[in-house]
């Protein structure tokens, strides 16, 4: 048992009530921004407990779900925090998430475990409906607003976030039916022997709900403690002169830490099809479950959204796609295709620094 994921959420939670009695100073602000960090870790931790006590494909699911939830508070947080500052926020973070799951994790994951084991094979029927549901879902979030007429400014009227949120929520459903009902076999990795995290017994029970309960309770302190630093964060931002949308970057870069270690140790393990259930059902995530919570609080609580990416950004993406396609397309992968996403990776990081 790891008792720092018991002990983290509770400091952080004290750490939480500290910045409501005091505000965010520059030492609270400091202590605060290494308490999220620990209890980002400690949500997905804890998440990762209860996924081995379900088992596959469902494990990878609730890691899926645990990280968009912390991804999809952090984003709401800084929007009723920031207002029209933070308008553009969802999109920054999904563009992000989505060019961080398939070109950062998957290319790192290709290439760990392509020097590992020279070639590695996954289930390309589950993979390849993931990426193309995500195709579909990032164009009608990111792309058809800087084409649409009824609102100007790569934004959406009010009918057609319902009907992309509605969208985006039908497709990721329908993914979660095949994935762990309908086509259940296409998402689970074959048993490898030589890795002891496949045969590791799973938590019992008790443990399984105490890590439900503070996986709950690390998820509240993220929110709580975002909404306070939600200033601190954009001011560091200015501070060192790197564009509004590396909050995005940031805020997705910290919510994918912890499954992007879990990605590619499966991968360094020889078990990329677990791999790619990580980076396919997040990526899927990401958009089917973050769109339609940020539509229906941007309605309620009228919140301004935009979503439409400029044209440098529409270019990586599509180029992000159109590689994935062909890295991804036969189901057998080396350490060179994990070379292409890395690259991918690369000029993303660079061009939002130096845009």
């Amino acid at each position: 048992m790891r008792y720092w994921s018991f002990i983290v959420p509770v400091l952080a939670l004290a750490c939480f009530v500290v910045a409501l009695m005091f505000g965010v100073g520059q030492w609270v602000g400091l202590v605060a921004s290494i308490a999220l960090a620990g209890a980002v870790l400690a949500a997905v931790h804890h998440a990762e407990v209860v996924a081995h006590r379900v088992g596959e494909p469902f494990g990878t699911l609730i890691l899926a779900l645990a990280v968009t939830a912390i991804e999809v508070a952090l984003i709401l947080s800084m929007m009723v925090a920031g207002g029209e500052d933070m308008a553009v926020l969802p999109r920054d973070a999904i563009y992000a998430a989505v060019m961080i799951i398939c070109n950062g994790v998957v290319g790192i994951c290709m290439l760990v475990g392509g020097l590992a084991h020279r070639e590695q094979t996954f289930r390309v029927e589950g993979a390849g409906a993931g990426f193309a549901a995500l195709i579909v879902m990032a164009t009608l979030t990111l792309i058809f607003p800087v084409f649409t007429t009824t609102t100007p400014g790569g934004t959406y009227s009010t009918a057609q976030l319902a009907f992309v949120a509605a969208a985006s929520a039908v497709l990721w459903g329908i993914f979660v039916f095949v994935q762990t009902i309908r086509h259940r076999d296409y998402f689970i990795p074959d048993t490898n022997a030589s890795d002891p995290e496949t045969h590791a017994e799973p938590p019992t029970p008790s443990q399984a709900w105490m890590s439900f309960g503070f996986l709950l309770l690390s998820l509240v302190v993220v929110v709580g403690l975002a909404k306070k630093l939600s200033p601190t964060i954009e001011n560091g931002v200015e501070a060192m002169g790197a564009p509004r949308a590396v909050v995005g970057i940031i805020i997705a870069g910290l919510v994918l830490l912890p499954e992007t270690w879990a990605a590619v140790r499966a991968a360094r393990a020889d078990r990329l099809q677990t791999s790619m259930n990580l980076a396919v059902g997040y990526a899927l995530a990401s958009i089917g479950l973050t769109v339609p919570v940020v539509v229906v609080a941007s309605i309620a609580l009228n919140l301004p959204l935009v979503l439409g990416l400029a044209p440098k950004e529409m270019v990586l993406l599509a180029v992000t796609f159109v590689v994935s396609a062909v890295t991804l397309g036969t189901g057998r992968t080396f350490e060179m295709q994990g070379a292409v996403h890395l690259v991918l990776f690369a000029a993303f990081l660079f061009l939002a620094f130096v845009p």
